[in-house]
């Protein structure tokens, strides 16, 4: 109730916000309207030349057409409008160029798209880029950028996808970003940023995909991003997260991906997420602090290509109907205090069997009990890894592994020792398993 109501207000937040970008807008179109009518394209020819001086290496010679020969509108890497001839786009990904972002590129007014990403750019992005109104797209993704992110990108109204991954930025995350209303990607993974994640962002009801992994945030997930009901991709592992996961979440339908791994995250899984999340595609939870049991309502969820639920807290017996997973291509749920020692403990194996796109398959470090079936030869012939170590399974190892024909890591020793267990198996090693790893 506490969330509907956050989430209400979020929604008056938003309409209010709308109305004042709305009058905000039409002066800055009244202005850029008057800018038209004018003869400014040199301004925007001079803007780029001003970008040319800062690059310092330019290996395919990019820049050779950008000479006082050829107009500015068909220099590589520039669109121009056809009715004014102003810049309309800056698209140099994949240029290998070196050098610093000019802080002219405020000044080409009417550029929709900025795309510099897959290139050696250094220093910070000039906080110039927020005066561009028609911003649709900034994609400086795969550079060395430092500093930190603009923040009066509130300048910006049209902007859709800021795309700032593998940098080397620091600072927080605006807070002004949820002012955003167009906003549908937010990517800033594998860089340096702290603080946490603003519950601003809940304000942005247009997005679509987050990604925080591998940054240095702290705190919780905001309850806010529950209020995100287009969210699609949601991923921030590789931090430093604490919590649990928002009840909300769990009810956004069109989550395909949940990505929160290697983080300190605590709580339960929602019984029924299997239910309220039927189109997730990815659930990674590994190496955090989750515990209760594995809801039996995963099932439900047949579009999964990846679970991941390794190195928590799990307990209790691993649902016997997972093998409604057909999609499924990794399935692990290693380094848990799964099991009761006992012969029971392996019957999934069984309902496996359906999973025929099953490429990556992990139960070590475990409580597990009884011996391995005759019927682990039949999982997918896909099968190439298969985790079993640190348990208590012990017995002959069936020849009817030799089915897999296309395995080849087979490890039965503790990979980790979390749960200080061993197996006890014998027999010999199948043939199909190229690389091997046995430990006693």
């Amino acid at each position: 109730m506490k969330l509907l109501h956050s989430c209400n207000l979020l929604a008056l937040c938003t309409t209010y916000l709308g109305v004042i970008l709305l009058f905000s807008r039409s002066l800055l179109c009244l202005r850029n309207a008057t800018a038209a009518a004018a003869p400014t394209n040199e301004s925007d020819r001079l803007a780029l030349l001003k970008f040319k001086e800062l690059i310092a290496n330019d290996p395919f010679n990019i820049f050779t057409s950008w000479n006082d020969t050829i107009h500015f509108c068909n220099w590589q890497g520039i669109t121009c409008g056809r009715k004014h001839q102003r810049v309309m786009a800056l698209d140099l990904h994949g240029s290998s160029l070196s050098g610093s972002i000019s802080p002219y590129i405020g000044n080409l007014s009417f550029l929709r798209v900025v795309n510099l990403s897959d290139n050696f750019l250094h220093g910070e992005i000039p906080h110039q880029v927020t005066h561009l109104f028609w911003l649709q797209r900034l994609g400086l993704s795969n550079n060395s950028l430092t500093g930190k992110i603009p923040s009066n990108f509130t300048n910006c109204p049209e902007l859709k996808y800021i795309i700032l991954t593998r940098n080397k930025l620091t600072g927080n995350i605006p807070n002004e970003l949820g002012s955003l209303l167009k906003l549908v990607r937010l990517q800033v993974f594998q860089n340096h940023l702290i603080g946490g994640i603003p519950p601003s962002l809940g304000n942005a009801s247009s997005l679509e995909e987050l990604d925080f992994d591998f940054n240095n945030f702290v705190g919780n997930i905001p309850d806010e991003i529950g209020c995100l009901q287009m969210l699609s991709f949601f991923r921030a592992a590789g931090n430093n997260l604490s919590g649990t996961i928002p009840y909300a979440l769990y009810n956004i339908s069109t989550l395909r991906t949940i990505k929160v791994g290697f983080n300190r995250i605590n709580g339960t899984l929602l019984a029924n997420i299997g239910h309220t999340l039927s189109n997730l595609q990815v659930l990674d939870i590994m190496k955090n602090e989750f515990s209760g049991p594995i809801p039996v309502s995963l099932s439900n969820a047949s579009q999964l290509e990846l679970l991941d639920l390794s190195y928590n807290y799990f307990v209790g017996q691993v649902p016997t109907d997972l093998g409604n997973l057909i999609n499924v291509n990794l399935l692990g749920v290693g380094g848990n205090i799964l099991g009761s020692n006992s012969a029971k403990d392996l019957d999934f194996l069984m309902s496996l069997e359906n999973c025929t796109k099953l490429e990556t398959l992990g139960f070590l470090n475990n409580n597990f009990g009884g011996s391995l079936p005759n019927s682990i030869g039949n999982l997918s012939k896909q099968l190439s890894a298969l985790y079993i170590g640190g348990n208590q399974i012990y017995g002959i190892i069936p020849a009817a592994l030799e089915n897999l024909i296309n395995l080849t890591i087979l490890a039965m020793h503790e990979i980790k020792p979390v749960h200080r267990h061993h197996s006890h198996l014998f027999g010999e090693v199948p043939k199909a398993a190229r690389i091997v790893f046995v430990w006693k």
